[in-house]
């Protein structure tokens, strides 16, 4: 389960009365598995870890989670209603069967709860059965034959595994475990069907899964926090947060409305320590050649503020940034050196582009 944060007015190191209380009985295993479980999550809930709560109960962590969850599950069945001999038998064990049951609804664990007790199944095959409700209740509509009850769902299970297994042990087994748990006369008769009929229907193989490595680090784009687009004041540069990447694919967390853009993992791109990106138009630039004006990308590195002849800077002129390139050292402030200036990709026949039937011949 996952911990609540702390609550720093009610810390463990200073339990409440009633904290204190719920930590006795939980010392004591008084009550039933049922109130451990919910003591436990009430513990959590007001702060203890689960560490801290195994050091003062003595439930160790697993444990813990298995009668938080079991607890779960029984309130929850108690609410769809079960029989009274079903809520007897498991307010006094079988939490680790009703863990098993935690992600079916609420309905299906009602119905589940009836089928285990019924067969006194125990926490393996109470898994097994969880997992056949689950996948039988995709189905708009139940297969021929089948009805929604939870011993139709597994013996439907049972039913198909049997079919795809040419070993006549295992299908003998599972052909004994579907005629144990069906319920509709209908589905019977195809479970027993299988004990004359031996046709094996083969199991589609599952398809291979689409792993794949980056071979180099231009394939892992960083994300860069965008400041906006000129004009902009030094103030604009510098509320923009600092961005810190959750490794190892550079995940970034972020609230509120900055906008961001992924660059090409490039040496200089990765290697920068507080990189930012200001849109702009190129002729701000002084022109190298005779290209009409385009929207650009500058990336800028805001820790790099020591001035060197071979680099332009972002400057703050006159309350707006501007870059510049210095053949001295200036006497003010650099806010930032520029890295590297991005253009967009260059679509050769962008209108012929777009019909990819024309690419094609």
């Amino acid at each position: 389960m996952t911990n609540l944060p702390p609550n720093t007015e009610n810390s463990p190191n200073q339990p409440t009365q009633e904290t204190a209380g719920v930590i006795r009985k939980l010392r004591q295993k008084e009550g039933n598995w049922v109130e451990w479980g919910q003591g436990c999550a009430y513990l959590q809930k007001a702060g203890y870890t689960p560490q801290e709560i195994f050091e003062e109960t003595g439930f160790e962590p697993i444990q813990q989670n298995q009668v938080i969850v079991g607890s779960q599950v029984y309130a929850s069945m108690e609410k769809v209603g079960v029989s009274d001999a079903v809520r007897s038998h498991y307010s006094i064990r079988g939490s680790d069967v009703l863990y098993e049951l935690r992600l079916l609804t609420q309905e299906e664990r009602a119905a589940a709860a009836e089928l285990t007790f019924q067969y006194q199944v125990d926490c393996d095959e109470a898994r097994e059965v969880a997992r056949a409700i689950k996948d039988f209740s995709r189905f708009r509509t139940p297969p021929e034959g089948f009805s929604r009850h939870p011993g139709d769902a597994v013996a439907y299970q049972c039913l198909k595994l049997a079919r795809q297994n040419s070993d006549l042990q295992v299908r003998s087994r599972l052909i004994a475990k579907g005629l144990k748990f069906v319920h509709t006369p209908t589905a019977r008769q195809q479970i027993e069907q299988l004990l004359t009929d031996f046709t094996v229907e083969p199991k589609r193989p599952a398809p291979t899964l689409p792993f794949y490595r980056p071979d180099s680090e231009a394939e892992m784009p960083r994300i860069v926090p965008v400041v906006g687009e000129l004009p902009l004041t030094p103030q604009d540069l510098k509320t923009v947060p600092l961005v810190e990447e959750i490794e190892p694919f550079g995940i970034v967390k972020f609230a509120g409305e900055q906008a961001w853009v992924p660059l090409p993992g490039w040496q200089v791109v990765l290697s920068a320590e507080d990189p930012v990106v200001i849109l702009c138009n190129s002729d701000r630039f002084p022109s190298q050649t005779k290209a009409a004006p385009e929207p650009v990308m500058v990336i800028v590195d805001r820790a790099q503020r020591k001035w060197e002849a071979g680099s332009y800077f972002v400057v703050d002129n006159d309350g707006e940034l501007d870059f510049q390139w210095f053949e001295d050292t200036p006497e003010f402030t650099l806010l930032g050196r520029i890295l590297v200036i991005m253009r967009p990709k260059r679509i050769l026949d962008e209108p012929l582009s777009l019909d990819s039937w024309q690419l094609d011949e």
